[in-house]
């Protein structure tokens, strides 16, 4: 299959990013400049701030089989998250950056590009939902326990949560702290989700249908350009808001 560039995933990470900078300037309003917004705090906030790390984890996972070059585009992504926790314990380390969407993206490409060969064996149809399974079950692996909710199946050894290495994969110790989050567990299992979904689409033949190529231009700029904007929002979100506020 000739591997063209799917503009609709372009503009839907696009449309994410924009949720991302209105959710982050938003928790910059909050948390640092100290305005009264309860609904902030509600489910419903978080609800969006889910929505917004689920998609772009998710599709990450699903441009995976259509990418070249994965180790260096996963170098390239894991390096910017370093980056950004160098950036916040430099400058602002009561707000730092420890393992956040980056790195957690950045390890899932290179962990994959580790393990393709073997993952292509299982057929897209069992891997998606056994993937998606697992990252429901393992979602709460950072508070100690698989399950569903609050549902506790099985608590995890507290001397597993013991430094930031156990931190990386998804065991964060007691006085572990980012503003940003995202360990390997569980999250590699939703970017392996969105692997075998994309094996899937192509198995089938639905990247043929026309509306893969549909897009909304300033979106699909976005998406196309979103690591870039992703390092850039925050300071100047941080320097329009300081004007302001």
């Amino acid at each position: 299959m000739k591997k063209e560039r799917l503009h609709f995933i372009d503009t839907i990470r696009g449309m994410v990013l924009l949720s991302m900078i209105l959710y982050h300037a938003s928790w910059n309003l909050v948390y640092m400049y100290h305005v009264s917004w309860p609904w902030f705090h509600s489910k419903g906030a978080y609800y969006w701030q889910q929505s917004i790390c689920w998609t772009f984890i998710f599709i990450s996972g699903f441009c995976f089989p259509l990418a070249k070059h994965h180790i260096k585009s996963g170098s390239l992504v894991f390096g910017s998250g370093i980056l950004v926790t160098i950036v916040t314990l430099l400058f602002m380390p009561q707000n730092r950056v420890v393992f956040g969407v980056l790195s957690c993206i950045g390890s899932c490409i290179l962990l994959l590009t580790i393990g393709e060969k073997w993952l292509k064996k299982i057929k897209p149809e069992l891997g998606s939902v056994i993937a998606f399974l697992i990252f429901l079950v393992t979602k709460h692996v950072n508070a100690g326990y698989l399950g569903f909710g609050s549902i506790k199946i099985l608590k995890f050894p507290k001397a597993w949560y013991s430094n930031y290495f156990t931190a990386f994969w998804g065991f964060p110790f007691p006085r572990f702290f980012s503003t940003d989050y995202f360990s390997v567990f569980p999250w590699i299992f939703l970017f392996a989700t969105g692997f075998y979904v994309s094996l899937l689409v192509q198995k089938r033949g639905y990247f043929k249908y026309h509306f893969w190529k549909k897009k909304i231009e300033i979106f699909a700029f976005a998406g196309r350009h979103s690591l870039i904007i992703y390092l850039l929002h925050q300071p100047i979100i941080f320097a329009l808001q300081e004007v302001f506020f």
